[in-house]
């Protein structure tokens, strides 16, 4: 796509609109007694002059370009920019700011019409840059990826993987954007962590350039050169913290300091603008929450394909890459698939091998790959991650948390959690994915019982909205019978969300499991059937939605047990405890789960 260039008559016009704006972010950020003035000031040349020429407008179009805002802080500068280019009311921006119950956030949400990701943590911008620019591609669109970040940020991690990313995958319609203010919290970033940045883009294969970030001309011309270049390519725009304000400028103070009304109104006067403080404090007061979210989904209808049914002992992990191969096969929209380094043990090979257009190999960089696979999600790609739970979910919880605010559509498959990950030891054993999973709103977790059941499992999420965690353990099961012989899980079983399964009927006590250990425990009842004791026993395949009917019909044992290779903490167990706690049973309980990290074996 060819970028537009900024026409020289509308450079009056852009300068009149920073120093109004300027103007507003030292308003706001008084109005709200908090927020980080100094950077919105260093950066809102940069972002009117992107606004000003890129393919981005009010209304929803699908080969839009992207905007990311990494440095989500700098929120008052996105306000005004998105208000002054029609994405909102401009008085709504400034007396809402930070206001409970308001769009217009301390960090940028993506709540706010024009805001493509929500972020607080830095770091992770540009890894949903990659994603966006995944996405585009494989939807065959022509656009262009910009992603504005701090350079305090630049001493995040991530950001490096996703460098490493990028020029890998040949996004080069990507161009970052540094606001090189040389300030962060603690003062100079090179006193706070010294670092060579532009020498770290350049080692990682980025074009660098540099331009004055407050002269039109000059962004206009390094814009210009970045987008002729055939390389992902970074601008390190020299720009002044708290720019326009003279007591102000190149003061680490203010990076996260609003000024006090007197020192508003002396920073309004030289930028010649006039003190609406009082003005914008009347329209704060008459609030009234009604925050709506604003939706802007790219829909999927997925064909998942026919069913497998298991007969012989197999792992999980097959079952699911079977399945995966199966949606890949049975759709002409494409979809993408994220490894770590792991192919063969999480059994994406096979996908990777018939569809190499959709395998992404992220190398072991799991929080970028984390990030680029939601982001994805969100730009309407059907989108896989696929990883040991140790790195799929304890170590990038982070990314998680910030893909749940964002609502993504991420599809989460890991293997190896729990005790049954082989002889890895310790540092493998994943037993505290759904203690850690329950905590985000938007992701549900999913424990398969067996191959059939998993097979069930992954094509239903595959067709439904939203982020999904399925955890699996290493080893070869046993499919699960019913009582006359016949699979449980195969032909004519339905997977429905949130519905426990009956797997044994009883009446002496009743056992809640979860996962791996669902077969062992449908052995325990058959065996202790032999010697008179009845046992009930429920597959929780979705703990988190157990129903107070499900834990009254076990009550009605007198005993219930909870059996799992989880923490014994934060697991099924006080999942269940809590759900006999709700409905004021009185009924004897035991959990039976990990009680400390354990051998690795067999």
């Amino acid at each position: 796509m060819s970028r537009k260039t900024l026409n020289p008559e509308n450079v009056p016009e852009l300068e009149a609109i920073a120093r109004q704006s300027s103007a507003d972010i030292v308003t706001m950020t008084t109005l709200a007694a908090s927020g980080h003035p100094g950077g919105s000031m260093s950066t809102i040349d940069i972002l009117l002059y992107i606004y000003a020429t890129a393919n981005v407008s009010p209304a929803w179009k699908p080969d839009r370009d992207y905007v990311v805002i990494s440095n989500g802080h700098v929120s008052p500068a996105v306000y005004c920019t998105l208000a002054a280019n029609g994405f909102f009311n401009r008085k709504d921006a400034i007396s809402q700011f930070r206001l409970a119950g308001s769009i217009f956030e301390g960090h940028v949400e993506p709540d706010v019409p024009g805001v493509e990701w929500a972020s607080g943590n830095l770091g992770q911008g540009l890894s949903a840059a990659c994603g966006f620019a995944l996405a585009s591609r494989m939807k065959k669109i022509d656009n262009h990826i910009y992603v504005i970040m701090g350079d305090g940020e630049q001493q995040k991690g991530q950001i490096s993987e996703a460098r490493r990313f990028a020029v890998k995958y040949k996004l080069n319609n990507i161009t970052a954007i540094v606001d090189w203010n040389k300030l962060q919290i603690g003062g100079n970033i090179a006193d706070v962590m010294p670092q060579n940045i532009q020498a770290g883009y350049e080692a990682d294969g980025w074009h660098v350039v540099e331009c004055d970030g407050h002269n039109f001309q000059s962004i206009e011309a390094t814009m210009q050169e970045a987008a002729s270049i055939d390389k992902p390519t970074v601008v390190m725009a020299r720009t002044v913290m708290g720019k326009g304000v003279s007591f102000m400028e190149n003061k680490a103070a203010y990076h996260g300091a609003p000024l006090k009304p007197d020192m508003l109104a002396e920073a309004l006067k030289e930028l010649e603008q006039p003190n609406l403080l009082e003005k914008y404090k009347v329209a704060r007061s008459a609030f009234v929450s009604g925050k709506k979210q604003c939706e802007k989904p790219d829909r999927l209808i997925m064909n998942t394909g026919k069913p497998r049914t298991y007969d012989s002992k197999t792992d999980n992990r097959s079952a699911w890459g079977n399945a995966l191969v199966d949606i890949a096969d049975a759709n002409a929209c494409p979809i993408a698939v994220f490894d770590c380094d792991l192919a063969g043990s999480v059994k994406v090979n096979e996908f990777a091998e018939k569809h190499p257009e959709g395998f992404f190999q992220g190398g072991i960089m799991e929080h970028n790959t984390a990030v680029v696979a939601a982001a994805m999600s969100k730009a309407g790609i059907l989108s896989w991650f696929a990883d040991f739970g140790v790195f799929g979910v304890s170590e990038t919880y982070n990314q998680h948390r910030l893909s749940d605010i964002n609502k993504t559509n991420l599809k989460l498959i890991t293997t190896h959690v729990g005790l049954d990950v082989g002889e890895d030891g310790k540092t493998h054993q994943c037993i505290d994915y759904l203690g850690v999973m329950r905590n985000l709103y938007n992701f549900n977790v999913i424990v398969p019982a067996d191959p059939n059941q998993t097979d069930r499992i992954i094509r239903y999420i595959a067709k439904t909205p939203g982020n999904f965690l399925v955890p699996m353990g290493r080893s070869k099961l046993e499919c699960i019978c019913q009582p006359d012989g016949n699979s449980f899980f195969g032909d004519g079983y339905n997977f429905e969300f949130g519905k426990a399964d009956l797997l044994r009927e009883g009446s002496d006590a009743a056992l809640f499991v979860m996962g791996t250990l669902a077969g062992r425990a449908v052995e325990i009842s058959d065996s202790l059937a032999e010697s008179g004791i009845s046992l009930q026993v429920w597959n929780a395949s979705c703990p988190e939605e157990l129903n107070c009917e499900t834990i009254r019909k076990a009550a009605a044992t007198g005993l219930i047990l909870t059996y799992e290779d989880h923490n014994i903490r934060t697991g099924l167990g006080s999942i269940v405890g809590e759900k006999i706690a709700e409905t004021g049973l009185s009924v004897r309980f035991k959990i039976s789960g990990v009680e400390d990290y354990a051998f690795s074996g067999n």
